[in-house]
């Protein structure tokens, strides 16, 4: 095995490797403390997302019942949207002023924007559209992202990144765990609430977890302007000079030689679109999917996929503590294309199948009027569920304006399962392998700017995925939404195995390491 890895060592989740001596060190000290800062933003980030992604769908209907799941992939796309144009600024910020800057004006967006949220309901008219500028703002703030990673990136070894990154990766996918777990647990509020004030606010199960973000949000504020200090090192993990950061030990950072490899950016890039691409697809088709299939009702979707989001994290961090031991014995690439062929495997499975069909929402026509009764066929009638005629609960089943309700096979509950474990496990080991090897495809080359446009890049595929699913599956239903996506997965692995050899560290590329992975 090459020399990098052989002078790695595992470490277990948020320990971090070091000497005694080096743990005696100031600087050392300082620099870590820092760093955990950054975990603890990224989980806070990771929260303040997923609070609320399994609630959007219902909160929307009950705010304006015009709105259809068309509508939803745009309000969910607004998000990354926000974040894909936030990124590249706040990158291009953190590279030229202390990295505190952008990381406080960008929480600050985002608590104001949580709050805003929880007040989309209170407008006479163009709720739907106050939700969607409410959630583009939210993901302004989280362009901060791409601060965190260059963050991280910038202040550890190239022996301490896989490790730092993995350890990110865990503390993203922990709040991947907390927020839909907050949800469901804040579900059992109900959809009336109690009321706040005298401006009509309810805290209820849709504005408990945004309240709840903005108040995360203002303690993440605190950390990052009390505690946190700006480190930069290089390669072999010597200080460097960086902005507002002074050491005795730091040597002056030099331009350094060779340039960064145009196409293993651009391959990581594109990949880390596919990656992300297909996650936003997983999110955002989650909910609707089950009402439809499964006939949930509103509060038991976002209770039903609370549970499942959650126990996909708790699968995540499983990955994530494998992944740092697989990738240190095999390389890095070879996680990334595994974790590939796993998520082709889970869309597979989801591919609808077999001769059942799912309820469906039959509507009457009458005198241009919708009269709302659920059928389970053309025959037999089930009655509305009780509720139904306040909003509080609603018909239940695939509504019949989706045509392909009527012909396409039911998916059953065991493959909705069994596709969202190999799904999140293929992503989550996607996800830390792709940052960590662009991060090592930069170098020592100041990232923050790279680091955006890699935001910018997964940004952009969580825009156009809501869109793309949100569309497909409303027009063609399931099976041509989910073909898709294989075809796109199987197009990711090809590139990643044509480019492979161009995927390597800078030190690698430019004979300062040897590498045979």
């Amino acid at each position: 095995m090459s020399q990098l890895i052989d002078s790695d060592e595992s470490t277990p989740l948020l320990r971090d490797d070091a000497s005694s001596d080096d743990c005696q060190d100031a600087d050392y000290k300082s620099r870590w403390r820092s760093i955990r800062i950054m975990y603890f933003t990224m989980f806070l980030s990771s929260v303040g997302f997923t609070i609320v992604i399994t609630s959007i769908w219902p909160y929307l209907q009950k705010i304006d019942g015009g709105a259809d799941a068309s509508f939803l992939g745009w309000v969910v796309a607004a998000y990354s949207l926000g974040q894909m144009v936030a990124s590249p600024l706040f990158g291009l910020w953190s590279n030229h002023r202390p990295r505190r800057e952008p990381l406080a004006c960008s929480l600050l967006i985002n608590v104001g924007a949580n709050v805003y949220y929880a007040l989309v309901a209170l407008p006479p008219a163009g709720n739907r559209y106050h939700m969607l500028a409410a959630r583009a703002l939210v993901g302004f703030g989280a362009g901060n992202v791409a601060v965190v990673r260059s963050y991280v990136a910038g202040a550890t070894s190239l022996k301490e990144r896989t490790n730092a990154m993995a350890n990110m990766s865990a503390c993203q996918a922990l709040g991947f765990i907390l927020g839909p777990a907050l949800q469901a647990a804040l579900s059992f509020i109900g959809e009336t609430g109690v009321a706040v004030g005298g401006g009509g606010l309810r805290l209820n199960m849709y504005t408990s977890p945004a309240l709840l973000a903005a108040l995360l949000g203002v303690a993440n504020i605190l950390l990052v302007m009390l505690v946190l200090r700006e480190h930069f090192v290089d390669d072999e993990g010597r200080h460097l000079c960086a902005i507002n950061y002074e050491s005795e030990d730091q040597v002056e950072l030099q331009e350094t030689e060779g340039d960064i490899d145009p196409i293993a950016v651009l391959t990581s890039n594109l990949l880390f679109f596919v990656i992300m691409f297909i996650f936003a697809v997983f999110e955002t088709i989650a909910t609707p999917l089950s009402m439809d299939m499964f006939a949930w009702a509103r509060t038991e979707a976002v209770l039903y996929n609370g549970i499942i989001l959650c126990a996909i994290g708790f699968e995540s961090i499983a990955v994530f503590l494998v992944v740092k031991v697989v990738a240190q014995r095999v390389g890095d690439r070879p996680v990334l294309l595994g974790g590939l062929s796993i998520i082709f495997c889970g869309f597979f499975v989801l591919l609808p199948w077999g001769d059942q069909y799912p309820l469906l929402q039959w509507e009457d026509i009458k005198n241009n009027s919708v009269v709302n009764q659920t059928f389970s066929s053309p025959l037999s009638i089930t009655p509305i569920a009780p509720g139904a005629s306040n909003g509080t609960v609603g018909p239940r089943g695939c509504p019949l304006a989706q045509s392909w309700c009527r012909y396409t096979p039911s998916i059953h509950l065991g493959q909705f399962v069994s596709a969202d474990v190999l799904i999140g496990a293929g992503y989550a080991a996607c996800n830390v392998m792709s940052y960590t090897l662009y991060s090592k495809i930069l170098g020592p080359k100041p990232q923050g700017v790279y680091m955006g446009w890699l935001t910018a890049s997964g940004s952009g595929a969580r825009t156009l995925g809501p869109v793309f699913v949100s569309n497909v599956y409303t027009r063609l239903g399931p099976r041509w939404a989910f073909s898709v996506m294989c075809g796109l997965v199987a197009a990711g692995v090809a590139l990643l195995a044509a480019l492979y050899r161009r995927l390597v560290p800078f030190s690698v590329r430019h004979h300062r390491r040897a590498w045979d992975t």
